[in-house]
């Protein structure tokens, strides 16, 4: 759901589809070998020319299919720059004929289906809470490694299996979705090889800390407190790719500092398989409001 301030105030984008006369919010469908991120911000291109950055997710609506299967559709909400705006180039096309910005209260009135009012009305609770400004970070857990009884080496010199490489390709476009400015790594090869393939798609160089490795973190030395001090005061997206160990101290730090409840679906969220990421956004005006919304993948 994109969505832009003019005069103070948010617009939303619907587009008009010819082919089934209804207004709606633009979706699309999810291209093999893609994550649900990549497929969000590709087809927002692809319908509307925009080039965005995923914030926070609105959640899913499901509704039935004229052949009686159920249809789930994952929002995100985008906001869109007027740098953004002059770049769009949008050009009707078989699937949407025009686009146009409403207002809260227009969008509601023209949008044809419930599910999409379901999703404005989402947006508009979370605008009113000054929450809808938000920043990601985003903890990755390395791809699949040389299993340790295998290796002759120090553990943090295992590096990644071909599936580890290809979890790390994978994933790479996903977290380039929420447009990361900074991309931080435990010193062991398997996660800095993790994070090679977003840092050449984004030329962010990557920042090696011992402060979230294994080693640290089993030595009773890790600097997870202060990684995570930091990275909330600057207020910009990062990645922290660590082990499985250690990231469910990364977000239980994570939740302490913007004082969000350390529940069953966080601690799930913490749990991550090989070459998973979990993002939590965080409101960029009231970051000691809880995390305001989180979200984890997996590799396609």
């Amino acid at each position: 759901m994109c969505w832009r301030m003019v005069d103070g105030k948010p617009k939303v984008l619907v587009v008009y589809r010819s082919a089934h006369a209804d207004v709606s919010l633009p979706k699309g469908k999810v291209d093999p070998g893609e994550t649900l991120p990549e497929t969000a911000v590709r087809e927002i291109r692809e319908e509307t020319g925009l080039a965005i950055v995923l914030g926070a997710p609105l959640g899913t609506v499901e509704y039935p299919l004229p052949n009686g299967r159920d249809k789930v559709v994952y929002y995100w909400s985008a906001e869109v720059n007027d740098h953004d705006l002059e770049l769009a180039k949008f050009t009707p096309n078989d699937e949407i004929a025009s686009l146009e910005w409403l207002s809260l209260g227009a969008a509601r009135k023209k949008l044809s289906y419930e599910h999409d009012l379901d999703v404005v009305n989402r947006f508009a609770s979370r605008f009113k809470a000054g929450n809808a400004r938000t920043f990601a970070l985003i903890a990755v857990r390395h791809g699949k490694a040389v299993d340790p009884s295998s290796w002759d080496g120090p553990d943090s010199t295992r590096p990644l299996m071909q599936r580890g490489m290809d979890q790390a390709s994978s994933i790479a476009n996903g977290i380039a979705a929420y447009a990361p400015e900074r991309i931080l790594s435990s010193t062991a090869v398997r996660c800095l090889s993790t994070v090679a393939p977003l840092a050449e798609l984004t030329g962010i160089p990557v920042r090696a800390t011992e402060d979230i490795s294994q080693d640290a973190y089993e030595a009773g030395t890790s600097g997870v407190p202060g990684v995570v001090s930091k990275r909330l005061k600057r207020k910009v997206s990062a990645v922290l790719c660590s082990h499985g160990p250690v990231l469910p101290r990364i977000v239980a730090e994570i939740a302490s500092r913007t004082e969000t409840e350390a529940d069953a679906a966080l601690r799930r969220a913490a749990s991550l398989s090989t070459g998973d990421f979990t993002v939590m956004h965080i409101s960029l005006r009231h970051p000691k409001s809880g995390i305001v919304a989180v979200e984890t993948h997996s590799p396609a």
